[in-house]
């Protein structure tokens, strides 16, 4: 009698170790999928981060925390670095940047008779925009039989895309946010690190490199750079989604030239594109279309890294002492021959 209690004592036992076991390796079972999808998740944005290395026996002027420009700022109130001529050693700049192996896709629109510019354009970009550093230009025009013959330089290449006449220079402006937005999205992002959007009626007289790369880069304006923010020209009407406040406003951005990573760019095109789309529905558009969009961005997306008018100057614009040098200039045209619908 008392073998067979212990018989069945022991049997009891076994029986509660083997339901522990099988309800352990059910629950187990039910978390692989979860812990599967986990890893297999990934960011569908390319962007290197290899931190700011340098490398030994690099030579180059030894920076001062007591000596720098003073008749400019070099940072804004939220920490973001302001680039003026001065504030960046060219040599040291460019090794921590190349050795990251990037590409920089960069943007030009030239429709009608703004193909005249282009010549000009790629030829000085060619001279001066991240010369050894690998760079996609991809070109938007209606008149692609119209693109010049323009030597590239080594990882330098240029595709041409047809797009549509348009009737409006206005469209023609709000019409790039779009454009940018689906070129990120379907190609850029497993081809590219970095991406610039540059006007064409412009030329290049200085250097344009890795002093610019940032996650999100905005070219204060050269009319505005010394102004007070009550002399901005943003959208002041409540009823436009690009609409700023009075009082409000940090420093006013030129619609001609922004930047920064796909991802932060792409939000930038997806949110202007949206806001520009319910102003159209709302049969308003803003003062200075894309550009007013742009500027509300801004302000309440701050850039990360901003651009002095060095990089956005007037070719018709006199001399001013803060400006060291012109690296990239809108030229000298006439609006109302060249405009659509001036």
């Amino acid at each position: 009698m008392v073998f067979r209690q212990s018989f069945l004592i022991i049997l009891a036992f076994f029986g509660m170790i083997l339901c522990g076991l099988i309800y352990l390796n059910t629950n187990q079972s039910s978390c692989k999928p979860q812990i599967i999808e986990k890893v297999i998740t990934k960011s569908k944005w390319k962007l290197k981060n290899f931190g700011l290395r340098s490398s030994q026996g690099l030579l180059y002027n030894q920076p001062s925390a007591l000596v720098s420009r003073t008749d400019v700022a070099s940072v804004t109130s939220w920490l973001a670095p302001i680039i003026w001529e001065g504030t960046f050693d060219t040599t040291l700049i460019d090794l921590i940047y190349q050795q990251q192996n990037l590409t920089i896709a960069t943007t030009v629109f030239t429709l009608g008779k703004y193909t005249r510019f282009l010549k000009d354009f790629l030829e000085s970009a060619e001279q001066h925009y991240f010369v050894g550093f690998r760079v996609h230009y991809y070109l938007f025009t209606d008149l692609p039989e119209e693109v010049p013959e323009v030597k590239m330089g080594e990882n330098h290449s240029l595709t041409v895309r047809k797009v549509p006449s348009m009737n409006r220079w206005q469209d023609i402006s709000m019409g790039r946010m779009e454009i940018l937005e689906k070129l990120i999205e379907n190609e850029l992002v497993s081809e590219a690190d970095y991406i610039f959007c540059l006007d064409v009626d412009t030329k290049f007289y200085g250097r344009w490199g890795a002093e610019t790369l940032g996650r999100l880069v905005g070219v204060i304006h050269p009319w505005y750079f010394d102004a007070p923010r009550d002399q901005f020209t943003y959208e002041r009407r409540p009823e436009s989604q690009a609409y700023v406040p009075a009082g409000e406003g940090d420093y006013y951005f030129t619609g001609a030239a922004f930047g920064g990573s796909l991802e932060d760019v792409h939000h930038l095109t997806k949110t202007c594109r949206k806001q520009m789309n319910i102003d159209v529905a709302n049969s308003i558009e803003a003062i200075w279309h894309e550009e007013s969009h742009l500027n509300k961005y801004f302000l309440y997306n701050k850039p990360s890294k901003l651009l002095s008018p060095e990089y956005l100057w007037r070719d018709i614009n006199a001399g001013v002492a803060q400006i060291k040098v012109v690296r990239f200039s809108h030229v000298a045209k006439n609006n109302t021959e060249v405009r659509p619908n001036a």
